[in-house]
């Protein structure tokens, strides 16, 4: 018999890549402080993909401990350029200079995901993709931003690749779904292989 599925996110661009694959269900944000988790971590000198996997399964666990009955599937993504971890930018000019950082170099995600049930994590996993922005002028940063407005603010890189974002760059190394922010086809594969769906 296979558990209820619950995405413990509130992220419209998780929620419909896994409407789009067609599984059902439903949604439950974790009620967790990730900045408060990261700093208490900062000493333990976490890097960017361990961070990812440790936030997806923080958030994983505590949806698990209000739905005992579903299989929950937790997420988070992290970004490094070098030894730098960046942030969701806080507002348009803290975007306008993390883009400014970013252009012209290569920086890395990192998508963590967590499946837990009762409690206890069964399977995690964390995908890596490569980016490389190119070096566009001031002007242009400008002009981009004035179009994305606060969906800049919405992802940790200030931009949406599935979106205007894909002009920033001049190359992407990695799995698509990863850079989205779900490693969705290593998460169906773990799913079909603990039969919660058709194989």
């Amino acid at each position: 018999m296979t558990s209820p599925l619950v995405l413990a996110s509130s992220s419209p661009f998780r929620r419909r890549l896994m409407e789009n694959a067609g599984l059902a269900f439903s949604t439950e944000t974790a009620r967790i402080d990730e900045r408060q988790i990261e700093e208490g971590l900062a000493s333990q000198n976490r890097g960017p993909e361990s961070l990812a996997s440790e936030l997806a399964c923080r958030k994983a666990l505590e949806v698990s401990a209000r739905r005992p009955d579903a299989l929950v599937i937790g997420c988070d993504q992290t970004m490094a350029m070098g030894s730098q971890i960046f942030h969701k930018p806080t507002d348009l000019d803290a975007a306008r200079r993390q883009l400014q950082a970013l252009r012209g170099g290569t920086h890395r995600l990192y998508s963590g995901i967590c499946v837990v049930r009762n409690g206890e994590v069964v399977w995690k996993f964390v995908g890596q993709a490569e980016l490389t922005m190119r070096n566009f002028s001031d002007e242009f940063l400008d002009r981009y931003l004035t179009l994305v407005g606060a969906k800049a603010l919405t992802s940790v890189g200030a931009y949406q690749l599935e979106a205007e974002g894909i002009q920033l760059f001049s190359s992407v190394v990695g799995d698509y779904f990863t850079i989205i922010g779900l490693p969705l086809m290593a998460l169906l594969e773990q799913l079909r292989r603990m039969g919660e769906i058709d194989a």
